[in-house]
């Protein structure tokens, strides 16, 4: 090693890192190797439905790509709180908040992602409206010409002290399209309160009520997309016939038929309900190899939820895992080795599905998880790190609770986290399926009297810089730490590194 001394500092220059002497401290400056799990945006401060700021807070819903870049939704935040839709580079770079909603006529708190036609983004708000019911909108991708193209009508509280309309209320899910039409679920509403499935033009024309769900007869409170084979539309709901069903209808409104209703199951020890299939499946279908593969939130041998497939004309049911059972943790987080409560869609390729469960895992903030269509090789790819105990923000490096699909592009999945992060309000993130070659900046080091200026390149978003008093560690994170960095220079020598 040899050392090169600049405006009374020595600077000492070895393979992979940098060192600098100043107030008799030695500061290294360490290249980390690529890492599986990367995160790729952190939603800036702000929390709860009032808060604002410039990118929204707590994704939800599941990403879609076109052409390097990534659209979604965050149920909060915005220049108004009231929620955006947002794009970003698949590199992280370029965040956009192409709408920020008012709350107003284009309504509020959007939690069922966008879908992508030419340039223009479909999707749903649960709130807002003319009525506050809700909306369906239409928005270019740069941002411009937003449209609400439908408003949920106003709901009238019956006798019973359920609130009904002609349309549906406060849709969860996203849309989907087909010709020059967009088909989806509301979670409320429509003659017996209990939620409705809708057809509506592109142009927002033409609103049809293909459906209103009620009580006992077919199911309820679907919060969750559609998904077309043929002329059929396949969906779930949420609650009764038991714990939920599957069902598929036609587009044209007609031949509803629940082809499977979720067992009620019984409460273990802990007050949970178990049974064998699951229960409360929240999450759109998905079709692979004349499979219909879906997500239950609770229910299963350990009431934790399920993956489960299904042949279209319902015959066939199969529970391919149920979650494991758990404990709670100190910070009153449940925790198991593969996660609790699926919510989001199930994507897959090949023979494998990816998807997340919102709880669970090792610190109780959820999974990432693959499993084969055929039930085998679980394996949880990530357990999102702890938070600290309630009423504690709740913040860490990586995210908790995703509660949104992924994205598979190459070798690449990406997806939302709808808490967490290092301001406490989500995170997009990236994880590598195969092996990771990334050329890790070097990081610079600036003297400034008693002080350390860290910097790097701009172009390694989502890096987190850490810490250590040796080189090997242990590595504390630095949380939000922004480029330049200024920490004072303390203890005898400290090491820094940044690490995605």
């Amino acid at each position: 090693m040899r050392f090169h001394h600049h405006r009374g500092i020595s600077v000492a220059k070895a393979p992979g890192f940098l060192s600098i002497i100043t107030g008799g401290v030695l500061i290294f400056a360490l290249q980390a190797g690529g890492q599986t799990f990367s995160v790729l945006h952190t939603f800036t401060s702000g929390s709860g439905p009032d808060a604002t700021n410039f990118d929204g807070a707590n994704p939800s819903g599941t990403l879609i790509s076109a052409g390097g870049t990534l659209y979604g939704t965050a149920m909060y935040g915005g220049a108004l709180g009231w929620g955006t839709v947002f794009s970003v580079q698949t590199n992280g770079e370029g965040f956009t908040a192409a709408h920020n909603f008012t709350g107003g006529v284009d309504g509020a708190n959007p939690s069922g992602g966008v879908i992508l036609s030419n340039n223009t983004l479909y999707g749903t708000a649960g709130a807002g409206g003319i009525a506050g019911a809700g909306t369906v909108f239409a928005v270019n991708t740069n941002g411009s010409g937003f449209s609400t193209l439908h408003s949920f009508t106003a709901t009238v509280n019956d006798s019973f002290g359920v609130y009904t309309n002609v349309d549906g209320a406060h849709p969860q899910a996203g849309v989907m399209l087909s010709g020059n039409k967009l088909y989806g679920a509301a979670n409320n509403g429509g003659a017996s309160g209990q939620g409705t499935l809708f057809a509506l033009s592109v142009t927002g024309a033409i609103f049809t009520t293909l459906h209103g769900f009620s009580s006992g007869s077919g199911g309820a409170y679907s919060s969750a997309g559609l998904m077309l084979l043929g002329n059929m539309l396949y969906g779930v709901n949420y609650g009764n016939l038991g714990n939920g069903t599957v069902f598929a209808i036609a587009t044209n409104g007609t031949g509803f038929t629940n082809y499977y209703a979720f067992t009620v199951g019984h409460a273990n020890g802990s007050g949970i309900i178990t049974n064998s299939d699951g229960a409360n499946p929240y999450a759109k279908l998905l079709l692979s190899g004349g499979q219909l593969y879906g997500t239950a939130q609770h229910g299963g041998k350990s009431g934790n939820g399920t993956v489960f497939a299904i042949r279209p004309d319902g015959t066939g049911f199969r529970t391919l895992i149920s979650f494991a059972p758990g404990a709670f943790n100190s910070s009153g987080l449940y925790t198991n080795s593969d996660g609790a409560n699926p919510s989001a869609d199930l994507i897959v390729s090949g023979s494998t599905l990816y998807g997340t469960a919102s709880a669970g895992g090792r610190f109780g903030n959820g999974t990432v998880f693959q499993i084969n269509t055929d039930g085998t090789a679980f394996t949880n790819l990530h357990s999102f790190t702890a938070t600290p105990p309630y009423p504690q923000p709740q913040i860490n490096r990586d995210g908790a609770n995703p509660s949104g699909g992924l994205v598979l592009l190459g070798n690449i999945l990406y997806g939302t986290a709808a808490s967490g992060g290092c301001l406490g309000n989500g995170t997009l993130f990236t994880i590598a399926l195969g092996p990771v070659s990334v050329s890790a900046p070097m990081l610079s080091i600036i003297p400034s009297g008693a002080y350390v200026i860290v910097t790097w390149p701009s172009n390694y978003p989502g890096a987190l810089l850490q810490t250590a008093p040796a080189m090997a560690g242990p590595f504390t994170d630095i949380p939000c730490a922004t480029c330049p960095y200024t920490n004072a220079a303390v203890g005898s020598q400290r090491f820094y590194r940044l690490s995605r």
